[in-house]
């Protein structure tokens, strides 16, 4: 039988086609003869017990740039009934309109799998999970009380402010050990979000490296070292920093060991973690992660298929 899947995600038009973990995941997908559909998370519908959403059959992609997509005519999909697996891969922000996705994909539990699951996906934000293992965090402070901030980077001497649900590198700060400018940025954090924003001792060791490590179903699918850019301590791809192939320290292996179960039970299919200078986790992205295209340059591997093998998998 032909595995039939639906791709919650933004826009096509605008996705960087040499890059995109959700475009790999597409054309992997269309390589194996999937029934394949997309579909943007505003489009839902819900009425009387049933999912719905308009939605348009991905006919061809492929790395082209400018005519890189074609679609079929738009169809309207019943999400427990027409589909084997939804990919819930929208970008952040998670604010209420990502909240809600979640709440009405959770409606299809016991129908139609989804990867990964909302309301994992939900509880488990990127800055607040890895909470959870406080043992492999550098020290860490989740506030919005500019005190309790101080007091922290008068011990801790330099530190990286970052708010709690951003993605990508965005509105991440360094402030310098004497603490200049630390005042105005906790006062513009707590105007711009309503919630708490996260504090972190800055670690001089993302000089060498910001290492994201992908997980699939709870194994580590492979690895890489994305260092900043020319006058920038931010290594995310997304403000210009590049990567380079890598192999896990024993530490970051005993972060997986520990980190897997937890993501297999939580149905955290497809999860990208990154880990500073070989030992210190930073954060747990279930929401879009990426950066298996580049692992797959570097590694020659086939992590897409991976994700889709283990959806399947899961499917039985």
């Amino acid at each position: 039988m032909t595995l039939r899947a639906a791709v919650q995600m933004d826009p096509m038009d605008n996705i960087n086609i040499g890059g995109d973990s959700s475009f790999a995941l597409i054309l992997k997908a269309l390589e194996r003869g999937y029934e394949l559909y997309h579909y943007d998370v505003r489009g839902l519908t819900w009425e009387a017990g049933r999912l719905t959403t308009k939605a348009h059959r991905i006919v061809e992609a492929k790395r082209e740039a400018g005519d890189h997509y074609r679609f079929g005519d738009p169809v309207t999909l019943d999400l427990g009934r027409d589909i084997d697996v939804v990919l819930m891969r929208q970008d952040p922000p998670f604010d209420l309109g990502y909240l809600t996705g979640t709440w009405l994909l959770e409606r299809i539990a016991g129908e139609t799998l989804v990867v990964n699951d909302p309301v994992s996906v939900r509880n488990a934000p990127e800055k607040v999970f890895v909470l959870d293992f406080p043992e492999f965090m550098p020290p860490t402070m989740v506030t919005r009380d500019l005190d309790a901030v101080k007091d922290f980077q008068a011990r801790h001497g330099a530190v990286v402010v970052k708010p709690l649900h951003g993605n990508g590198g965005k509105a991440v700060f360094r402030i310098d050990a004497d603490g200049g400018n630390l005042g105005a940025l906790v006062e513009l954090f707590g105007q711009v979000w309503p919630e708490p924003f996260m504090v972190q001792q800055f670690l001089p060791s993302v000089a060498q490296g910001d290492k994201r490590i992908v997980l699939v179903d709870g194994e580590v699918a492979g690895a890489i070292n994305r260092k900043p850019g020319e006058g920038e301590f931010r290594s995310n791809l997304a403000v210009g920093g590049y990567a380079e192939a890598a192999e896990l320290t024993p530490r970051e292996q005993e972060i997986c060991d520990v980190l897997g179960p937890a993501l297999r039970e939580r149905g955290l299919v497809f999860v990208g973690i990154d880990v500073i200078g070989g030992e210190w986790l930073t954060e747990i992205n279930v929401t879009s992660p990426t950066g298996i295209v580049a692992i797959d340059r570097f590694n020659n591997s086939d992590t897409a298929g991976m994700i889709w093998d283990a959806i399947k998998r899961r499917i039985g």
